[in-house]
């Protein structure tokens, strides 16, 4: 492709928002005028000031704390996104019945949401008044008041849902809010009494289960807290500086653009949750350098697609599922953070081998030099980036709490973009956040090691020489983080249904049992494919064990079509814990696949969002490009495979930890998916005929589950391969120069 035409796709920061906003439900909203519009900015602001000093200082109750984040949650969704999505209802109205742009009904039911959310915290210790009695002689006996506000609370969390992400998980909600109820008309093992209607209200709408349950709380307590942080550290130029540090590591080699595009999205996906807005970050930029260089439009998309939907899987952030990960397995979320070290390392290695080999087979070179940062001209500009992310992740790996990491990684970010020693009154913001680190260490909150990093990192800060971010800039920061986090409040909030009724009912053992008997089955009858005589490729359980994450991962990419990854990760743990420790696997590998699963559903046709929205800046087909983003992420399709056979990976797992069977598992892994990467591309050290491929992708497959055996036939199976490869390579380079080029 000529320079001309990559140029034509250097898109401007107002088509960038536009394309996130096509693609990324969560970021188009209605227009608000009037007085309600800055009413709203304050409302945005109000409350990310909540969650930013009560994660700094004290959390108020848990009903309470739930309750004004659930306040936030309505009063802003019901003003910012209509009843449906039309171009009348996005549009600019007039008239008696709509006050700034929204509709009396919308203003209604926030109302209705509000008043919802807070009854429960007024109504905790009783209102004689009212003769409500206190919460605890409430429990599974609701009153009147209980009954009406906790029934309005549910239909108003779905409607909330439904208008950020769409119908598919409310509908999804409403099929467990059926089973709990109509529990006598389910057939066979799915069969149970049935919840009463009071005792179902109860179990929604009171803490512990439910709408208050682990996920808002979570949400409302920690993933709020790193959404902001990640976009205020975004403005003030640490996603700037990931970009000009992968274009200094890999820029110049083979396919260099298209190496930074999965450089840089690792990097930014340490600070972003949000596959789409990591696409469009970093994509703005790698896309049309990668079609410059002649990579086509669809690989290049699907390229920065599949890099960018690793930032849910990539340590230390990884999204809001990992932080309630760690609450349902009780352990810190430190130990997610390790656990995910290799397999997010395995993805990237994949998305990594596809690119360098797509580029060996179109003969791509690099960046010219003229072209590529240079390293001290970039490190000269933006060192003080990296200090909110050094004191975010020294505070979490030093064993306090994920929100006070985060109160400390945003309070350095605003004062390495905000304050300068030359605008005196700027020194406001290091020094209050010096006397909160000193408090905490006279009221031996911190130690002093700690204290002293947190202190020096506010005074180094300072000296930042780039140019300081304005105070407007901060509030559409705030603005927008806040915007991020709605689609995720309300998910986490609808799916504390789900796991109501899933405790309530018991179901999912019971689809766990399902899953594991068919699976049991299958490999009764497929066993005597891998047994020849008395050496079997494959055991019967180890059979059992392949089909159930099978059929695990196919009603996760299945499911995942329109649902949140985090929603995903909550519906079908629910089920795959179950069954996946009956068949012996660990806990937190069984979440971990789950999670995993949920994150490729985004880079899988027909509903890739991440992938659409590449396409958008490519201007390239997006269903070849979501093709593209698929075949690119087989090292995260895989990777889930490869740790439930070989824990060892997880370094934390329960199993133990053996460095020489790590070492084992994951060479063994690596080269499985470079194997597969080949594959795909249809090129090693020479271009490969289809049996080659077909030979490179079985024993990839095979390589996947690590063990002597299974290792022995993948290699057996390769070795012709690689000596087709290693002839074919010789012939190519003693071919002439133009033969050459018109092979490849």
């Amino acid at each position: 492709m000529s320079d001309t035409n990559a140029d034509e796709h250097e898109l401007s920061a107002e088509q960038l928002a536009a394309i996130e906003e096509k693609y990324d439900e969560t970021a188009a909203t209605r227009p608000v005028t009037g007085i309600f519009k800055n009413g709203l900015r304050v409302v945005a602001v109000i409350f990310a000031l909540y969650h930013y000093l009560t994660a700094g200082f004290a959390l108020p109750a848990e009903h309470w704390h739930m309750g004004w984040h659930l306040t936030g949650l309505f009063i802003l969704t019901y003003a910012l996104f209509p009843i449906f999505k039309t171009k009348a209802t996005m549009a600019v109205k007039t008239g008696g019945l709509r006050i700034g742009n929204i509709p009396l009904y919308d203003l209604f039911a926030m109302v209705l949401g509000v008043s919802a959310a807070l009854y429960l915290g007024m109504a905790w210790h009783g209102l004689p008044i009212f003769g409500i009695e206190e919460q605890t002689f409430r429990m599974g006996n609701p009153n009147n008041y209980d009954l009406f506000f906790g029934s309005v609370l549910i239909i108003l969390v779905l409607d909330i849902a439904r208008r950020t992400l769409g119908w598919v998980l409310p509908l999804i909600i409403c099929v467990f809010i059926s089973y709990a109820l109509l529990g006598p008309f389910f057939p066979g093992i799915l069969q149970h009494p049935g919840v009463r209607f009071n005792t179902f209200v109860s179990s929604m709408y009171f803490p512990q289960e439910g709408i208050f349950g682990v996920t808002l709380w979570v949400v409302s307590t920690i993933v709020f807290h790193f959404v902001l942080f990640g976009v205020i550290a975004q403005r003030t130029g640490l996603g700037r500086l990931f970009i000009d540090n992968a274009t200094i590591l890999a820029g110049k080699y083979t396919g260099g653009p298209a190496k930074v595009s999965v450089v840089s999205s690792a990097f930014f996906g340490t600070i972003s949750g949000s596959s789409v807005a990591n696409t469009v970050s970093t994509g703005s930029l790698t896309i049309p350098n990668m079609m410059r260089l002649g990579y086509p439009g669809r690989f290049a998309g699907g390229v920065e697609a599949a890099a960018s939907a690793g930032g849910q899987i990539t340590p230390p952030i990884m999204g809001a599922a990992a932080f309630i990960m760690a609450e349902f397995l009780e352990v810190p979320y430190t130990t997610i953070v390790i656990a995910a070290i290799f397999p997010a390392m395995l993805h990237y290695i994949g998305v990594f081998s596809v690119v360098h080999l797509m580029a060996r087979r179109l003969n791509l070179q690099g960046l010219a030099s003229d072209l590529m940062p240079k390293l001290g001209a970039v490190w000269r500009d933006g060192w003080a980036n990296v200090i909110p992310l050094i004191a975010l992740l020294a505070v979490l790996f030093s064993g306090y709490t994920p929100y006070m990491s985060a109160f400390c990684g945003i309070s350095l970010a605003v004062i390495v973009g905000g304050a300068r020693f030359n605008t005196p009154a700027t020194l406001i913001y290091p020094a209050a956040f010096i006397a909160f680190v000193v408090w905490k260490y006279l009221t031996e909150g911190f130690e002093l090691p700690m204290a002293l990093l947190l202190c020096a990192g506010s005074l180094i800060g300072v000296l930042n020489p780039q140019k300081r971010i304005e105070l407007p800039e901060f509030l559409d920061a705030i603005e927008t983080g806040v915007k991020y986090a709605l689609a995720v409040g309300a998910a986490s909030a609808a799916v504390g249904i789900v796991v109501g009724v899933i405790n309530t009912t018991g179901v999912g053992f019971r689809i766990g049992f399902m899953v594991t008997a068919g699976a049991a089955t299958m490999a009764e009858n497929v066993h005597w494919l891998f047994s020849f005589g008395a050496f079997e490729l494959f055991s019967i359980p180890g059979l059992q064990l392949f089909l159930s994450l099978v059929l695990i991962a196919i009603a996760c990419i299945l499911m995942g079509a329109g649902i949140p990854t985090t929603a995903l990760y909550i519906m079908l743990v629910s089920v795959a814990q179950p069954a996946l420790s009956q068949l012996g696997v660990p806990p937190i590998a069984s979440h971990l696949f789950v999670l995993y699963y949920g994150v490729v559903a985004e880079i899988t046709p027909p509903v890739c969002t991440s992938a659409y929205a590449a396409a958008a800046i490519a201007n390239s087909n997006p269903f070849k490009t979501g093709i593209s983003a698929f075949t690119l992420g087989l090292g995260k399709i895989i990777a889930p495979m490869a740790f439930v056979y070989a824990p060892v990976l997880l370094f934390v797992s329960s199993t133990g930890f053996d460095f020489l069977e790590f070492s084992y598992a994951s060479v063994s892994c690596v080269l499985g998916v470079v194997a597969l990467s080949a594959a795909v591309v249809g090129h090693f050290l020479a271009p490969m005929h289809w049996i080659e491929r077909i030979l490179a992708a079985f024993a990839g497959l095979v390589a996947i589950a690590p063990s002597w055996q299974t290792d022995l036939v993948a290699l057996a199976i390769v070795a012709p391969v690689v000596l087709v490869q290693v002839v074919a390579r010789k012939r190519v380079a003693a071919a002439p120069p133009d033969s050459m080029k018109s092979e490849a």
